[in-house]
């Protein structure tokens, strides 16, 4: 049965509020490896490298991005209300088994089997969009979206259950992964209980038929603009604990709740991205959200930093002898008495405080370097100049910055996943599938990246470098693309009126 209507009844909205809810259930499932390791490592459990410790981080997100062109495929076929009930089912079992976890392949297996639950996206997608028309789909599926949040709740409330757990006894800690499979087999009950089945009309023939759209070069743009969205939505919800850490000399305890605002705002607006995506067409949407991205990921790249570079020095304006030199002050034998700036201790900032500064300050300083009794010639160097540049980089105005810039993700996020119906309103399941897949590599292979660079440079902002030059690909595409539309179309479906993406 096709949910094109133009005006969704109270059962849509239903299950759309039931469908976002498993939603943000799988992804805290899926990222549970990500607070659960950093405790092992904390604490001493497991003798696991560096290495190690980002496999076992990084291979939940692998599998959940992997298993999504499959599970849109399998939604194509058998509706999405089954697949997404046995995914949270499937996933349940490994995440139990983690509880029985002791030597390092027994965590990678189950993070392998419950990292399953990542692929709930794709699902989800699909069975939201046959229950709104093409006036409402971006709305649903933008509030849809908003279950990202199940990432920052299990970044801020895993690690103070941990503590409540092991308060007694470290062992304490396998009661996590039992409490989280316990969460996707009720809230699987709860969803099959409440929802009912509906499908999108099949596209005419087999496999070979539904992965047809995978030959348009429009579905991997639109892929490549999630990876940018939402891999860096999964990066720096990870990379941004470690950044205040290091960049701001914060405490875990404190930047776990500033890392949260990032993915708690990007999934908030998302909602608000759907609905403007309806409203003014979401190719719009995506190609300012892509431009702000750019924009803010230029503004967070200046590092706080300490320039030192030579500044004005003092030069003799005559031939003539050095009689007297001091901290202060050059006096030489034809009477010339030449001031020197000295260096004040007082005014050489560090890090170590958060003095609130948003502009750099400068101090400047000059000092000798000639000796009583020299002789010197006109315009030779008496005093060496020094100017030292000093910039904290406000953790606040860092903070604001990376909240719009979340904001400005979420909009894009929900822009990227209106343009499928619209585009493939009858391969929903395996065009968002591959999108998801897409996305979700960038999730896994950004962080990567970023610690590449930042062992390269040793420089924690390549980060926003590394995005801004993303961003900028894809808008570049997006808009050349655009440009050539009147002329040049490419293959696939014919665009809706007003949104020639």
């Amino acid at each position: 049965m096709s949910g094109n209507h133009a005006n969704p009844g109270k059962t849509a909205w239903r299950i759309l509020a039931v469908n976002t809810f498993a939603f943000a259930a799988c992804f805290a499932a899926w990222m549970l490896n990500g607070p659960l390791v950093t405790f092992f490592a904390d604490r001493g459990l497991f003798d696991w490298s560096r290495s190690q410790i980002g496999v076992l981080i990084a291979v939940p997100v692998l599998t959940g991005s992997l298993m999504r062109l499959p599970v849109g495929v399998l939604c194509d076929r058998f509706g999405g209300r089954v697949v997404f009930c046995a995914l949270m089912l499937v996933s349940a079992a490994p995440m139990y088994l983690v509880s029985h976890a002791n030597r390092y392949m027994d965590f990678v297996l189950a993070g392998l089997g419950f990292g399953v639950a990542g692929a709930a996206f794709a699902a989800g997608v699909a069975y939201t969009s046959v229950w709104f028309g093409k006036d409402r789909v971006g709305t649903a599926l933008g509030i849809f979206g908003m279950g990202n949040v199940g990432a920052a709740a299990t970044s801020m409330f895993a690690p103070l259950l941990l503590r409540q757990l092991t308060a007694t006894d470290l062992e304490g800690w396998r009661t996590l992964p039992k409490l989280y499979a316990g969460l996707l087999v009720a809230t699987a009950v709860l969803f099959w209980l409440t929802t009912e089945d509906r499908r999108a009309a099949p596209a005419a023939g087999g496999l070979a038929a539904r992965l047809t759209p995978l030959r348009h070069l429009r579905v991997w743009r639109f892929g490549m603009y999630y990876a940018f969205f939402f891999g860096g939505f999964i990066a720096l919800s990870q990379w941004l604990i470690p950044y205040y850490v290091n960049v701001y000399t914060l405490s875990i305890v404190v930047a776990g709740p500033l890392a949260a605002i990032y993915s708690l705002s990007s999934s908030g607006f998302r909602a608000l991205g759907g609905w403007l995506s309806d409203k003014i067409g979401a190719r719009r949407v995506v190609y300012w959200s892509l431009a702000t991205s750019m924009v803010f990921s230029l503004l967070l790249f200046p590092a706080a930093m300490v320039i030192h570079t030579p500044g004005q020095g003092v030069v003799a304006g005559a031939d003539a002898t050095v009689t007297r030199v001091s901290a202060t002050e050059i006096e030489l034998s034809n009477g010339a008495r030449l001031p020197l700036n000295e260096k004040d201790p007082a005014r050489l900032l560090d890090f170590t405080v958060d003095r609130h500064l948003i502009l750099p300050t400068t101090a400047q300083w000059q000092e000798p370097v000639v000796a009583e009794g020299q002789a010197v010639k006109k315009g030779e160097l008496l005093a060496q100049g020094t100017t030292r540049v000093f910039f904290q980089a406000n953790r606040w105005v860092f903070t604001t910055f990376v909240f719009l810039l979340a904001i400005a993700m979420g909009f894009g996020m929900a822009g990227v996943y209106t343009l499928i119906p619209a585009y493939f309103p009858r391969e929903i399941g395996v065009v968002g599938g591959l999108v998801g897949v897409l996305g979700g590599l960038g999730g896994f292979v950004l962080p990567i990246v970023f610690g590449l660079l930042l062992d390269a440079t040793g420089l924690w902002t390549t980060c926003w470098v590394l995005l801004f030059l993303f961003g900028a690909a894809c808008l570049i595409w997006m808009h050349v693309v655009v440009h050539k539309m009147p002329t040049t179309l490419e293959p696939g479906p014919t665009p809706p009126a007003g949104d020639s993406a």
